[in-house]
């Protein structure tokens, strides 16, 4: 059979299970078959175009998910100035950063933070001070 013969007889395979489900025989007409065609073909492409921009979409996306905050200590005097920075906030990342400071020991004097899209945050802390842990007065274990 040649390329063209099983064209066809595809073609013809493809209308008769489109009648089929349509219940129509409207689509004889070859002009009408030509246009469906060609209107498949259409939203073909504009299927993959999408396709590809949700993927570029999903690849920016799970880069910014999966950046860390960056984190930078500058030295002021008798102080520090803590920069944390991240291309995407986090439920609870504001205070797990304060948590960090109190645990550490450090002052904090002021803070400005943003935490919308994006989160920012600048301290401006004062000398540390001493930290005594709860669990350094405990009595040792008897064993």
């Amino acid at each position: 059979m040649s390329r063209e013969r099983k064209k066809a007889a595809a073609l013809q395979e493809k209308m008769q299970i489109l009648r089929s489900i349509t219940h129509s025989h409207a689509l004889s007409n070859p002009s009408i078959v030509m246009d469906a065609s060609e209107y498949i073909k259409g939203l073909k492409q504009k299927i993959a175009r999408l396709n590809q921009e949700i993927a570029r979409e999903e690849d920016t996306h799970s880069h910014k998910q999966n950046s860390f905050p960056t984190v930078s200590v500058e030295a002021l005097g008798h102080g520090f100035l803590v920069n944390v920075s991240s291309d995407k906030s986090y439920p609870g990342l504001l205070v797990a950063v304060l948590e960090a400071f109190e645990e550490l020991g450090l002052t904090v004097l002021q803070a400005t933070a943003s935490c919308a899209d994006t989160f920012r945050l600048e301290a401006v802390g004062g000398e540390v001070r001493t930290y005594t842990y709860p669990y350094a007065t405990m009595p040792p274990l008897n064993h």
